[in-house]
């Protein structure tokens, strides 16, 4: 996909980079430091996109003033009676549509990146780090939003520093577009959780690899780790290798499960029955939840006869209304398992305690539970 634009009586055009699968836009307008945050804001509600020329740092501040109107005309619709639990599903839908529309008016400033992911502006840092571990070896120039640019920086600094792990004493590295384990609640689940085998374990949708290295440091001797995505592949290899686990762990890409039976299955899955808007966003929603069911629906084949399949899974969904409160154990039942147990545990982050959220009755609610299935005798 390529974006044309006309500058200095001439017709261009580059490749167009979009991770979140972005259409290029159609109308686009080259500026500098001279456009005011009031013009620049309109332009972009209107679909025209800006190909900076000017100041690289007063490009970043253009961006941050055109993301505090957003926010303005967002809180400006915050004086109405408070969300009730009857419509929190219609809240959700709302909040997603804003944030779409938040990412498309700031997702209009672009960047023109030239060779080996070189940024002729003035002041411009250099991003090839980022950019290298993100789209892989140059190809050749394109156009980019400088808000894609900024969360490609952002996930290098996660990636080269880390993010703390208290279940494995450990620090995970997750790579851009692999999803960062941060909500440490379902890991504790799974610390304490009594193991029925220490032989073998399958891991499914590995992500970072950070389930795979709980389960190595509860002493679990192999452990068969699984997922489709070629960079969860890539970025669950380093945290295993960086952790001395590669003899331990085994890398497999495939969907779902791998060949074979293990007394040990886990799978933590997308907690939302929602449609993704960027690739990015499959570690949060499942639409139709056929990652969900997929497992359920595949773990009897796969555990052996006194084996367990260890889910977990939130019911945010269930309190926003996208899931139906039985629908879950009606699944469970529907594959032939019985519930051994269920262990629950509230989550700690920091929505929790946001009364400002629309959704925050919901967040209030939400309990994360580790299920502990087994086949049917």
């Amino acid at each position: 996909m390529s974006i044309s634009w006309v500058e200095g009586g001439s017709s261009h055009s580059a490749r167009w980079q979009s991770e979140a699968e972005v259409v290029a836009p159609k109308r686009v307008l080259i500026a500098d430091d001279s456009i005011n945050t009031d013009t620049a804001y309109r332009l972009a509600c209107e679909g025209t996109a800006i190909l900076w020329r000017g100041d690289f740092h007063n490009a970043r501040q253009l961006l941050q003033a055109m993301a505090r109107r957003c926010d303005q005309k967002k809180s400006s619709k915050k004086n109405k009676p408070e969300t009730t639990s009857i419509d929190l599903k219609q809240a959700f839908n709302l909040h997603r549509v804003a944030q779409a529309q938040r990412a498309r008016v700031l997702g209009m400033l672009l960047i023109e990146v030239g060779e080996n992911y070189k940024i002729s502006l003035k002041r411009a840092p250099d991003f090839s780090q980022a950019c290298l571990e993100a789209y892989g070896e140059f190809t050749s120039p394109f156009v980019v939003s400088i808000r894609e640019l900024q969360g490609l920086v952002g996930a290098h600094e996660w990636r080269k520093k880390g993010v703390p792990i208290e279940a494995i004493g450990a620090n995970i590295h997750p790579h851009y577009g692999v999803f960062s384990p941060i909500r440490g609640e379902y890991l504790a689940l799974l610390a304490k959780a009594p193991l029925p085998s220490i032989e073998l374990a399958f891991d499914i949708g590995t992500g970072t690899g950070v389930i795979s290295v709980l389960m190595a440091k509860r002493g679990v001797k192999k452990i068969v780790a699984t997922d489709q995505d070629p960079r969860a592949i890539n970025c669950a290899q380093e945290n295993i290798t960086r952790l001395g686990l590669q003899k331990q762990i085994t890398l497999t890409q495939t969907n779902m499960f791998p060949e074979g039976k293990a007394p040990i299955i886990v799978c933590n899955p997308p907690w939302l029955p929602a449609k993704p808007s960027s690739p990015i966003e499959y570690a949060v929603y499942d639409p139709e939840s056929k990652m969900l069911f997929a497992f359920l629906n595949g773990l009897k084949a796969h555990l052996t006869d006194d084996g367990e399949g260890w889910l977990i899974m939130s019911d945010f969904a269930e309190h926003l209304g996208l899931r139906a409160k039985d629908e879950l154990r009606n699944a469970i039942e529907q594959a032939g398992l019985d519930v051994e147990e269920k262990i629950d545990i509230k989550p700690k982050h920091s929505k929790v305690s946001d009364e400002a959220d629309k959704l925050h009755t919901a967040r209030k609610a939400e309990t994360t539970s580790l299920w502990r299935l087994k086949k049917k005798q």
